[in-house]
C-alpha cells in the first residue's frame, strides 16, 4: 500500500476510534440503536373485583392518567376529563407540544389500545416502551412508575380494559430531532418482580403515592437535557403551560419560600377544593384528580412532604417572570434567588 494511502487509512481509523470513544463517554449508543426493551410475554392479568376497584382508584385519583389521555372540560374547575371522552387521548398542543400525542388508551380496537396485549400495556406504563417498540416521550412518567408494584400495575391494566371503547383516531407522535434520538436512552427494562411498597409509616406510604402521582416531575426543575436539577427536589420553579396559560410549579418544601404554613388539615383542604383559602390554584395543578384520594393517602403525602429537606427557592406566579439563577428559568420572584 502506498504511504499516503496507509496514512489516510490510519487517520480514518483514528477518527472513527475517537468518535466511538466520544459517543461512549457522552450519550452512548442508545440514541442510534433504539431503546433498551425486553421482549413481550404472553402474560394476562386476571380480572378481579379488587383489581378493578384498585385500578379505578389509581387511574382516576392517584396517577392522573386521564389528565393527559382525555379531552378536558375547559369550563370546569381543575380541568377534569370531558364526560364521555375518558381515556380517548388528545394532542398536547395546549401544553406547548403540538407534536406530542397522548394516545387513545380505551379498548377500541381500531383507534385505541384494544389490540395491545396486557404485557405491552405493562411495559409502556413502567418501562417506557410502546407497543410498537419505540421509546415513549418521558412526559409519560414511566421513570416514576418503575416503583409501582406488580399488583398495582395489574390493577391499572385491568381497569383500563374496563373503560368504554371510544373511537378516536389520533395522529402519531412525531418527536422532533434530536429529541427523537435522545429519548431512546430513557427506557429501562424491568426483569425482576416489584413488590408491594413499604407502608410502615405515613411518610413511607406518602413516598409511594407521590411517586405514582409523579409530583416530582412538575415540582422539580430540570436542566436543558431534561435531567432534574440536584439540590432542587420539590423546590418548584419548573415552567408549565396549559389551555389557561403559563405558570411555574410551587416549592413544596417547608422552607420559608415554600409551604411552611401548611398543616395537615390545610393540605387536605387545598387538595379537595383547589384553593388555598381565598387563592385559587392554577388549573395546571391537577387537583381535580387528586381530590379523589382517600384522607389517609392525602395525609400520607403531606407526611412525606414534611420530611423533605427545606430548600430556599422563591416562586411566585403573582409576580412578573424574572431570571432565576438557581433553576435557570424565568418565573415570578426569580430575581430573589
Amino acid at each position: 500500500m502506498p504511504p499516503f494511502r496507509r496514512l489516510l487509512a490510519i487517520s480514518c481509523l483514528a477518527i472513527l476510534l475517537a468518535f466511538a470513544v466520544a459517543i461512549n463517554a457522552t450519550i452512548g449508543w442508545r440514541p442510534f440503536i433504539g431503546p433498551s426493551a425486553r421482549p413481550l410475554t404472553g402474560r394476562v392479568f386476571e380480572v378481579t373485583s379488587a383489581r378493578l376497584e384498585r385500578g379505578r382508584y389509581l387511574v382516576e385519583a392517584v396517577s392522573g392518567c386521564l389528565a393527559c389521555h382525555s379531552d378536558l372540560d375547559l369550563e370546569a374547575a381543575g380541568l377534569p376529563p370531558l364526560a364521555g371522552r375518558e381515556g380517548s387521548g388528545r394532542v398536547l398542543a395546549a401544553e406547548g407540544m403540538p407534536w406530542l400525542v397522548a394516545p387513545n388508551i380505551t379498548p377500541d380496537r381500531q383507534t385505541g389500545a384494544g389490540g395491545w396485549s396486557d404485557d405491552a400495556l405493562a411495559r409502556a406504563i413502567r418501562e417506557g416502551v410502546g407497543h410498537d417498540g419505540r421509546a415513549l416521550f418521558p412526559l409519560m412518567p414511566y421513570e416514576r412508575y418503575r416503583v409501582m408494584s406488580d399488583e398495582d400495575l395489574a390493577s391499572i391494566v385491568t381497569y383500563m380494559r374496563s373503560l368504554n371503547g371510544i373511537p378516536h383516531q389520533l395522529p402519531r407522535t412525531q418527536v422532533p430531532f434530536p429529541l427523537s434520538r435522545l429519548i431512546n436512552s430513557a427506557p429501562r427494562p424491568i426483569v425482576t418482580p416489584v413488590p408491594a411498597p413499604d407502608r410502615s409509616t405515613a411518610a413511607k406510604r406518602g413516598e409511594y403515592i407521590v411517586a405514582l402521582s409523579a409530583c416530582a416531575d412538575c415540582h422539580t426543575p430540570a436542566d436543558s437535557r431534561g435531567q432534574r436539577i440536584a439540590g432542587l427536589e420539590f423546590a418548584g420553579g419548573f415552567p408549565l403551560q396549559d389551555v389557561n396559560g403559563r405558570a411555574a410549579s410551587a416549592n413544596l418544601t417547608s422552607s420559608p419560600s415554600g409551604i411552611p404554613y401548611y398543616n395537615e388539615e390545610l393540605f387536605v383542604e387545598v387538595m379537595r377544593t383547589g384553593r388555598v383559602k381565598a387563592r385559587e390554584l392554577r388549573s395546571l395543578m391537577p387537583w381535580a384528580y387528586y381530590r379523589r384520594m382517600t384522607d389517609e393517602d392525602l395525609k400520607s403525602v403531606f407526611a412525606f412532604l414534611q420530611e423533605l429537606k427545606p430548600i430556599k427557592h422563591s416562586v411566585d406566579n403573582s409576580l412578573p417572570p424574572t431570571k432565576c439563577r438557581l433553576c435557570g428559568y424565568e418565573h415570578g420572584a426569580g430575581e430573589r434567588n
